[in-house]
């Protein structure tokens, strides 16, 4: 009889561990889980995002995407760098 009490209690610790471990893991994802505030903050919030998005171009010598206010223009393409743009187009 002694046997299964220790069976039981040990599947009951057990248990209550992993509950406790998975209620833990819970709250510490809750504040990426909320939803985006509201009210006038939340539209200015939604503007200052909008404005730091900014357009990517790429690289008429090797491909790569860069921001637009990068670029160096010549012989009417844009180039991720003045090195790139002094080379001879193939």
């Amino acid at each position: 009889m002694s046997r299964l009490l220790f069976w039981l209690a040990l599947i009951f610790l057990i248990g209550f561990a992993i509950r406790s471990k998975i209620r833990e893991a819970q709250k510490r994802q809750q504040p990426f889980n909320q939803p985006p505030p509201a009210g006038p903050a939340a539209g200015a919030a939604r503007q200052n995002t909008s404005a730091e998005v900014e357009t990517m171009l790429q690289c008429a010598h090797c491909g790569v995407f860069y921001p637009a206010s990068e670029t160096v223009q010549a012989r009417g393409r844009d180039y991720c760098s003045a090195a790139h743009a002094a080379m001879p187009s193939a």
